[in-house]
């Protein structure tokens, strides 16, 4: 007995229906799988002009500067790396949780190493115009600042309000020490976080770049045992062989990096896959993802 035509389409449809709705929805890639996906164009490569490369007897720490943000500081830190002036000078504090300092371990000023031609002042650069600034916000609520995202890679908050802008204290960032004055750092001593990401530092220090590759060389070094984790004694302090600009080295004997681009699609899928973990060991996705949290790739540079 066959059905009449109308009542057979319905069928067949209703059917069909059926079957769409049973398939499950296409699984959203892994970190991993989006990494793999990406072509060139979604990497960058750091500028020569505006990279670190800090060398301790462990390896390479590459650092790379932020002169959107700090243009006075990265231009007397140039001016440092370029007349040597950290060559053998020494980390002198590592403090658990929280930073990694080096510079002149001298305590008084007539015995500490002299700055060549770099400047001696320089204006405190908390923060900057908002105005003209990339910014690729994150979708998530932050607890420091109005708006989070990333700016020229850099982990960033700014405030509509105020126009402002500036970077935030994420751990491998790199930050100019200074005394109680707001305008006593000059980019001679620095630190990078190693630690929970101390956010209340932001606004109130110079941030002059991150870390973006060989944080770990800097993270698995002793904890200093005097206050604030300095150095108690000078055998302990980490030897600086040097700190040289990337552009002042034989391009033979540069770090290969690639960083990930922030302004792309594919890094808001990535940023979607570590802020809704769905595979099988998460049981329920977070639905949020701090500023500090999103990762930031570097690989080595392929062979082209």
């Amino acid at each position: 007995m066959s059905l009449p035509r109308p009542l057979a389409l319905a069928l067949l449809s209703a059917c069909a229906a059926v079957a769409f709705a049973a398939e499950p929805p296409p699984r959203p890639r892994t970190m991993q799988e989006i990494l793999d996906a990406s072509t060139p164009a979604h990497w960058r490569t750091p500028d020569p002009e505006n990279t670190l490369y800090l060398e301790l007897d462990a390896g390479r720490v590459v650092i790379e500067l932020a002169p959107d943000f700090a243009p006075a500081h990265v231009a007397n830190i140039r001016a440092l790396a370029k007349a040597g002036y950290w060559n053998g000078l020494s980390i002198n504090r590592v403090q658990d949780n929280f930073v990694v300092q080096w510079g002149d371990p001298a305590e008084e000023a007539v015995t500490r190493k002299p700055l060549g031609a770099a400047q001696a002042k320089l204006p405190a650069e908390f923060t900057r115009g908002s105005e003209g600034l990339p910014f690729h916000r994150l979708p998530d609520a932050d607890g420091w600042a109005p708006e989070v995202g990333f700016s020229h890679g850099f982990p960033a908050a700014r405030d509509p309000a105020t126009k402002t802008a500036w970077l935030a204290h994420c751990y491998g960032m790199v930050g100019a020490g200074r005394d109680v004055a707001a305008d006593s750092s000059n980019g001679s001593e620095l630190y990078v976080v190693i630690g929970q990401s101390p956010r209340q530092l932001d606004r109130n220090i110079t941030v002059v770049g991150r870390v973006i590759h060989g944080i770990e060389r800097l993270s698995a070094l002793p904890r200093g045992t005097g206050p604030l984790g300095f150095y108690e004694k000078p055998e302990q302090r980490v030897p600086i062989r040097a700190i040289r600009l990337a552009s002042e080295v034989p391009e033979a004997e540069r770090s290969r990096l690639e960083l990930l681009r922030t302004d792309t699609p594919l890094f808001d899928e990535l940023v979607e896959a570590r802020r809704n973990r769905r595979d099988d060991w998460y049981k329920v996705p977070a639905g949020h993802i701090d500023l500090c949290n999103v990762p930031l790739p570097a690989r080595e540079a392929p062979a082209r």
